[in-house]
């Protein structure tokens, strides 16, 4: 993969990413904090978790501190938060991807934590984009058993809708 392929699969997950997040919106808060018995918990710490890590990878990538982390449990309806702390993360998501170079996909950019020095940026993005794809999957059962109906996350089906 080069720099443009990147950028182009990573149109396709903020796309699946907001298709998830307007699913949630049709939720009570009751069923957007119920526990589920897979995964992470209810869909609520599902999307923080999902969230959380892009945000800390892609800060990696760019060699900055994460923003603060939204909260593990809550007892108000955040998802207005979660939301607006969605588009911050996909907004530096994309400005690090807008700079992305073939040549830096090669490179072993980050410094802190000592276990991921031995990272390269593609392993980091295909990690990141692979850890979404699995979580959404798990949010999209969760989602159905609820009665909210789902589509197809398949990227396929994004190609055809966005031929190049």
């Amino acid at each position: 993969m080069n720099a443009d392929a990147f950028r182009h699969f990573y149109n396709y997950h903020f796309a699946e990413n907001r298709k998830i997040l307007d699913h949630v919106a049709s939720l009570t808060f009751e069923q957007f904090t119920q526990k589920v018995d897979y995964s992470r918990g209810s869909i609520r710490e599902q999307l923080v978790h999902l969230f959380d890590a892009e945000e800390m990878w892609f800060s990696e990538l760019r060699g900055v501190e994460p923003a603060e982390p939204l909260p593990d449990t809550v007892d108000f309806d955040d998802r207005d938060a979660i939301r607006a702390f969605v588009d911050k993360v996909e907004k530096n998501s994309r400005a690090y991807l807008a700079e992305l170079q073939d040549d830096m996909l090669f490179t072993k950019p980050i410094k802190e934590p000592e276990e991921d020095q031995v990272l390269f940026a593609w392993q980091v993005l295909l990690h990141v984009a692979n850890h979404a794809t699995d979580h959404r999957a798990q949010l999209l059962r969760a989602l159905h058993d609820l009665g909210v109906d789902t589509k197809s996350q398949d990227y396929i089906f994004y190609v055809y809708e966005n031929l190049m």
